[in-house]
């Protein structure tokens, strides 16, 4: 039976790609019809990613973007920041939906782009409004009426997801939020480097950009959006010897007004709907209880009231290649296109 949709990766080869590709050969109404990459130009998917082995005939070409995209419905991309700028105007003038795992169309300031991506944007009229910001769990309505999606990156996510009931509720205007977030070694991607090697990153623990991630203003527009007013973060991100998986820990200081039992109502009337975001009752949010799948851990602790104030810490856990990125992607390709939200993407992780 014909699938209703046709679908493109471009840049398949990474592990965002191969995830994408993973969940889509399971599609219920979505088909795989063409990935494009410059890498394994000619080899079959199985080769490069063996858990696909023997699951699609499907080859990487070498084909420019609009010839990738002939045909179908939505083209989900897969490329490098700076890369994938370049490429989209010739994706929108074929005509095809778009959604972009990259950072290059998720900030709405040119300035803002330029100081953290460190390129100037060769396409700044495109970021005011061509793209929605493709977090579900705030701009659902918006990304179902979308043609083109910029699906968050993976720390800004588990950060966004955390805070958002704050930010809905007022609670975070004028604050300064400081962010630990740790992350597992698939989010550096798949070409390896002094950094990311196996004997370097097992047994340690490092940070990297601290203060000046590029995730940060992403991460304070979309809180804007969601209702913070002058909302400060202060990140510092942390390589774990982790394959899958980001825990993010937020601290901040609030009135004492502000207790567990309050917070339990603002998160559940955030996520009660929700369908991939849960809150432990028994315990806290934890990586193992979501890698391998698309489900959002979040949570909360806090502290006594001293001098009027009160110190709350909140928490998230996701899978960096999933929620984080081509699940996520999915997700939103699934609202775009007028399927089921969770189609493909319902599958719990492994346990332990």
């Amino acid at each position: 039976m014909a699938k209703r949709f046709k679908a493109a990766i471009i840049g398949g080869s990474g592990y965002g790609g191969a995830e994408m590709a993973r969940r889509l050969l399971m599609h219920p109404d979505v088909e795989l019809v063409r990935v494009a990459s410059i890498d394994h130009v000619g080899e079959p998917m199985g080769a490069v990613h063996p858990n696909l082995d023997g699951a699609t005939e499907l080859r990487f070409e070498d084909l420019p973007p609009a010839e990738a995209a002939r045909g179908c419905d939505v083209a989900l991309l897969a490329l490098p920041h700076k890369v994938t700028a370049a490429k989209v105007p010739e994706l929108i003038a074929a005509g095809v939906k778009i959604v972009d795992m990259s950072g290059d169309f998720r900030l709405r300031d040119a300035a803002v782009y330029e100081k953290f991506y460190g390129a100037k944007h060769p396409h700044p009229d495109l970021l005011a409004s061509t793209f929605v910001y493709g977090l579900p769990e705030l701009n659902r309505e918006k990304i179902k009426a979308a043609k083109y999606v910029a699906s968050p990156g993976c720390f800004a996510t588990t950060i966004e997801l955390g805070l958002l009931p704050l930010a809905r509720a007022g609670l975070l205007d004028g604050a300064t939020v400081h962010v630990t977030g740790i992350t597992g070694s698939s989010g550096s991607g798949i070409a390896p480097s002094a950094g990311t090697h196996h004997p370097s990153r097992a047994g340690n623990l490092k940070t990297y950009k601290p203060l000046e991630h590029q995730h940060v203003p992403e991460i304070v527009q979309t809180l804007g959006d969601a209702g913070a007013r002058d909302v400060q973060l202060r990140f510092v991100p942390v390589s774990a010897p982790l394959t899958r998986g980001i825990f993010a820990t937020c601290f901040l200081e609030l009135s004492a007004d502000v207790d567990a039992a309050r917070l339990a109502t603002l998160f559940d009337e955030t996520y009660i709907r929700e369908p991939f975001v849960r809150r432990p009752k028994k315990r806290l949010p934890e990586v193992v209880a979501v890698a391998g799948s698309n489900y959002v851990e979040v949570g909360f602790a806090v502290g006594p009231a001293v001098a009027g104030k009160r110190t709350v810490t909140c928490f998230s856990a996701i899978d960096n290649l999933i929620k984080g990125g081509a699940g996520q992607a999915i997700q939103n390709m699934n609202l775009v296109l007028g399927c089921d939200e969770r189609a493909s993407l319902e599958d719990v992780g492994n346990w332990p």
